[in-house]
């Protein structure tokens, strides 16, 4: 018989979930933003503790958003955003490839309180494990790990 996860359980179930790899595209437009959350929900919600699931969709959306107003994925008719969700055991990774820029590559910004944009990827800076990205004339590609080790304060899950 199959029983349903209470928040508690949540915990100990994500670790022992099987190893999941999924990719898919999305228009560069803004709604994209939305249906990458809600897709990357669909496939990690299953026993994913809530603080790994909340870091993981706030820095998606920061990302897919960078992807779709910076490079030229936004700025073409039938440009694409592809989003990669790999997850082993307690660890979460994502990429998120664009169509790259000719005028600016990814960048942290330290924001002051009175700027609008510019949060992306220091967020993604405070609260991923480890993060990079990869830019060339074609491609651009920013991806973040999160472990889960923050859970806890002692490093344990």
């Amino acid at each position: 018989m199959r029983r349903h996860l209470r928040h508690e359980d949540t915990e100990m179930a994500f670790p022992k979930a099987p190893h999941m790899t999924a990719l898919k595209q999305f228009p560069a437009t803004e709604i994209s933003v939305f249906r990458a959350r809600e897709w990357a929900r669909s496939l990690l919600s299953p026993g994913a503790p809530c603080p790994v699931l909340d870091d993981v969709l706030l820095l998606l959306s920061e990302v897919v958003t960078n992807a779709i107003t910076h490079s030229d994925s936004g700025r073409a008719p039938a440009g694409v955003v592809t989003v990669r969700i790999a997850r082993i055991g307690t660890a979460v990774q994502v990429e998120v490839t664009d169509a790259g820029s000719s005028t600016s590559a990814p960048a942290v910004q330290a924001p002051t309180l009175d700027d609008d944009t510019g949060r992306g990827l220091w967020m993604v800076v405070m609260l991923a494990d480890s993060w990079g990205s990869e830019h060339d004339e074609n491609h651009g590609k920013v991806w973040f790990l999160l472990t889960g080790r923050r859970l806890r304060g002692d490093g344990k899950m």
